[in-house]
């Protein structure tokens, strides 16, 4: 009778053992990405969300690619003048890490701030100026009177507007025909009528005239590659490769 026992009790331990040996270990969950938004080829630029717990000297980090927030060092940012715009809970973030220290945030950018409508003023000149002499210019602008001077030379807002979309738009540069312009002996500076934005590892990608990626005539677009100097609530500063341009906010009204 125990020998009997013993030999059940034996045959149901190695039948236990038989299928826990045959069922399938547990699989590791893998994180699931937060965002759908991939980066164009090439482009380091890590994307994703603020998070409760920043301070001047540590950036919490959660990627659009999913799993537990990051904690990266950005002292030497803070230090070197690279946070650009304040990092708000659940703000939208690019950052560029150290590659030989995946812990440092090298750069950092509230791309929340950065979206919205910029203006800059911009005031005339007279058409035509820079091949007179000296003497004739000095002249001439002398001769002017000052109810003329007031009427010609006034200031003219420019505005650039970067969308969430990723599309862009330039405004107050007047095209086409303007008898009202045309009439007057001074002209407006010419702008590029920017149509698409992106940051690409770190600087800022501007496309003129694109229509899906093409001009009008299906040529490649006219890009501009920019470095954002300043970025804070109601300030901007780009450096072209040409100039250096400063921007204030315009604030866009209630339901725009």
């Amino acid at each position: 009778m125990k020998k009997a026992l013993f030999l059940l009790s034996l045959t149901a331990v190695l039948a236990t053992a038989c299928l826990h040996k045959h069922q399938p270990a547990p699989q590791e969950r893998r994180a699931e990405p937060i965002s759908t938004q991939k980066n164009v080829p090439g482009d380091s630029t890590r994307y994703g969300l603020a998070c409760d717990g920043c301070t001047d000297s540590i950036l919490v980090f959660l990627p659009y690619s999913g799993g537990d927030p990051d904690t990266l060092d950005i002292i030497d940012a803070h230090q070197h003048h690279r946070i650009y715009g304040h990092p708000h809970i659940g703000d939208e973030l690019a950052v560029i890490v150290n590659p030989e220290d995946t812990a440092e945030a090298l750069k950092v950018f509230n791309m929340e701030e950065l979206r919205g409508s910029w203006c800059y003023m911009v005031m005339p000149t007279f058409r035509n100026i820079e091949n007179m002499p000296n003497r004739m210019r000095r002249r001439m602008l002398a001769n002017i009177p000052d109810s003329l001077r007031q009427q010609w030379l006034k200031p003219r807002e420019y505005m650039l507007r970067l969308k969430r979309d990723h599309s862009a738009m330039h405004y107050g540069a007047r095209t086409g025909q303007r008898t009202s312009d045309d009439m007057t002996p001074v002209e407006y500076p010419r702008v590029r009528h920017y149509t698409e934005w992106r940051l690409f590892n770190g600087r800022l990608i501007l496309k003129a005239d694109t229509i899906s990626g093409f001009t009008k005539e299906g040529d490649l677009p006219v890009s501009d590659t920019v470095d954002i100097e300043l970025l804070r609530e109601d300030s901007l500063v780009l450096r072209f490769p040409d100039a250096t341009q400063s921007y204030y906010r315009k604030r866009e009204a209630p339901g725009n």
